[in-house]
């Protein structure tokens, strides 16, 4: 088997106190580990945020990761569950390539390239601003409803607004079909057109 290393994140001290996000990930990992031949043989995890380029400073475990990475086997692959575990920001994950530690996503295969992580991650930054662009809109408009946001109710208020437009949830998939069309268009192969269910052709 092929050694590796864990890393998990969960982006708030509350969700990491909690342990649910960070038990998912380790999951994830256990189970494709497992399916691909690797053997686990140390994991971090930490509870910090995965904003700016700079966010390597402010998480000393994933530091601790790259470096227990270097060590073993003269390089072996950090693994994580998600790509935005990683962080949110493209420019910062193009660092991390450059540092030349591998790093392998567990939701987008082992064989994910270089190449195609770029558009994955500029997909996931690109999300999370619409996602925060989401949320101020629909607090604006909660306020000038005359909506009280602050207290007991920030909390739902918030989870209302993200609810406009589609999950952060489904950004898998939808990175994997946008990755999937522009690697199509960069290699000249038509794109394949999806009709809708119930239009005559």
């Amino acid at each position: 088997m092929k050694n590796a290393i864990a890393y998990e994140r969960m982006s708030a001290a509350g969700q990491g106190k909690s342990g649910l996000g960070l038990k998912a990930q380790r999951a994830t990992i256990a189970r494709f580990a497992a399916q691909e031949g690797f053997r686990i043989v140390e994991s971090f995890a930490e509870a910090e945020t995965g904003k700016g380029a700079d966010a390597l400073a402010r998480r000393p475990k994933l530091a601790a990761a790259l470096k227990a990475a270097r060590r073993i086997d003269n390089g072996c692959p950090v693994i994580v569950a998600k790509l935005d575990r990683l962080s949110h920001d493209v420019h910062f994950i193009s660092g991390l390539m450059q540092h030349g530690t591998p790093f392998i996503v567990a939701e987008l295969g082992v064989d994910t390239d270089p190449f195609m992580l770029h558009i994955y991650s500029a997909l996931v930054e690109n999300e999370r601003r619409l996602i925060s662009e989401r949320t101020k809109l629909g607090l604006a408009a909660a306020k000038a409803r005359g909506v009280k946001l602050g207290g007991r109710n920030a909390g739902s208020a918030v989870r209302t607004c993200r609810q406009i437009g589609p999950p952060p949830s489904s950004i898998g998939a939808r990175s994997r079909r946008a990755a999937n069309g522009s690697q199509r268009r960069s290699s000249g192969a038509p794109a394949t057109r999806t009709r809708q269910a119930g239009r005559a052709p």
